[in-house]
Order: structure tokens, then sequence, then C-alpha cells
């Protein structure tokens, strides 16, 4: 189970991310730069391994939602710097949550229950189906409407499990 911390802004700077590896990951990293329009600043460092949601093309001016392991090491530097697990570029009439979903399919912080219909694609990262009960695992939630309680429930449109 992993701790799904998120930052949300605007991309204002992609970069080349150097790993020191003489050569062998040069180009293969990013360092996208995201402000959320009241100061505060993150970059993700973007590896081969980084979840985009529909495997979307992000550049400048984007809004997007960057997911990271909120109990992973972290450097002690301003603007702080974390290893995106997964990117969300915003699209309108989506929905997404990325958190770990119990027996109950509710997340861990509650707020959200899924009802699987017939209809739900369950996936896995490489666009795979995932032919097993996807509770209590770490889960990409795409999603529309949902109830006005809490938790809020929804039918997903696709799920995404993180193995």
């Amino acid at each position: 189970m992993t701790n799904f911390y998120s930052f949300h802004g605007t991309v204002t700077l992609i970069s080349d991310f150097f790993t020191g590896q003489n050569g062998k990951g040069e180009g293969c990293y990013k360092l996208i730069t995201v402000e959320n329009g009241l100061g505060a600043i993150v970059n993700f460092v973007v590896s081969p391994a980084t979840y985009f949601v529909d495997h979307v093309m992000v550049t400048v001016g984007d809004r997007v939602t960057g997911y990271y392991d909120g109990d992973a090491p972290a450097l002690l530097i301003y603007p702080p710097q974390y290893q995106a697990l997964v990117m969300v570029k915003d699209t309108p009439n989506q929905n997404v949550k990325v958190d770990y979903f119990n027996s109950q399919l509710v997340s861990s912080d509650g707020r959200l229950q899924l009802n699987i219909s017939p209809f739900t694609k369950v996936l896995l990262t490489n666009g795979q189906l995932f032919s097993r009960n996807p509770a209590n695992r770490d889960l990409i939630v795409i999603y529309g409407p949902v109830t006005n309680r809490v938790p809020a429930k929804t039918t997903p449109y696709r799920i995404i499990v993180l193995c």
C-alpha cells in the first residue's frame, strides 16, 4: 500500500533530468516543474516508469496533478523534488483518484467508494485486462459523476491496477 500524496498546478517548465549514469539514462528522465498559483512549486522527476493517465503528452501551460509516495525519502531542497509515480493532465468531465482501495472498494481517505459495473474496464498499466478483484490494491480510478454523500459513490469508467 503506497501512501499517495499529490500536487496540482500548471506546468511551467519541462527539462531533461540527468541521472549521472554516463549517458545510459540521458533523455529518458524529465524534470517537470509545477506551480499551484499560490506560490508553491514542486519539481517532479518523471522516469520511464511514471504512468501518464491516457498516455497524454504534457506540455508547458497544462494543468496537471502529480502523485508521489509520501513515505519515500525526499531531498531537503527548495523547491521540493519528488519521484512522480502517476501524472494526470486535467480533462473536462473526467475525475481521477489515485489511492489504495480496501475490501469494500473505499479509498484510504474514506472519500470515494467504487461500484464496479460490467462496463467498467479494469486494466493493468500495460493496457492488458486485469482478471482479479481490484479490492485491497493501489488503483488509478477514472470516473465521472458521484453521489452527494460521504463516501461519495461512483461507477468508474476505467480502473488501472498498480501492481
